[in-house]
């Protein structure tokens, strides 16, 4: 086996879990969150030679994740129906009825992206300010910021109370 293949193999044992959990939160589907964990180690091994040091691999791996994510809705035209074709009805299990853990991703979903991805980034990856800033090419400020303000919209979302000590938890 070459140096390469276990530099790549030791890749996806070391980070192949962390993508997943991202991946999900990012799109919100089993499937496809493989597929795009999948479409991401496919690219990092074509570009295994430009990986400079093991240390950077989490943060490049979420890099092409990031990207592969979006040239996914680059490519595929997302279906769309004419809100007043549907017919909507209430009844879905109430938030009593989920455990915190599917409270949280329901609120954290509604988050507008800009709120959303540096706050998972940042809980979910274990990424610092400065990591997230160079992945989402904005400044640490505008990171602290954001993040911020995605707790206190969460705050917000979720009632105040017990519930926002889960946000220093996220699952």
């Amino acid at each position: 086996m070459s140096n390469r293949q276990q530099q790549f193999e030791a890749l996806v044992r070391a980070h192949s879990t962390e993508l997943y959990r991202y991946a999900y939160w990012l799109c919100g589907q089993d499937a496809l969150a493989q597929d795009l964990v999948q479409e991401t180690f496919l690219r990092a091994w074509r570009s295994l030679d430009s990986l400079r040091e093991n240390v950077a691999a989490k943060a490049w791996l979420t890099t092409i994740l990031r990207r592969e994510n979006a040239r996914l809705y680059e490519r595929k035209p997302m279906p769309t129906t004419d809100i007043a074709d549907l017919e909507l009805s209430d009844s879905g299990p109430s938030p009593e009825d989920l455990g915190e853990d599917s409270v949280l991703r329901a609120a954290i979903g509604k988050l507008e992206p800009k709120y959303r991805e540096p706050l998972v980034l940042q809980v979910l990856g274990g990424f610092s300010c400065t990591e997230i800033a160079r992945q989402l090419d904005i400044t640490e400020a505008a990171v602290m910021t954001q993040v911020f303000r995605a707790r206190q919209k969460l705050k917000t979302l979720l009632g105040g109370g017990e519930k926002e000590a889960v946000l220093y938890g996220l699952p």
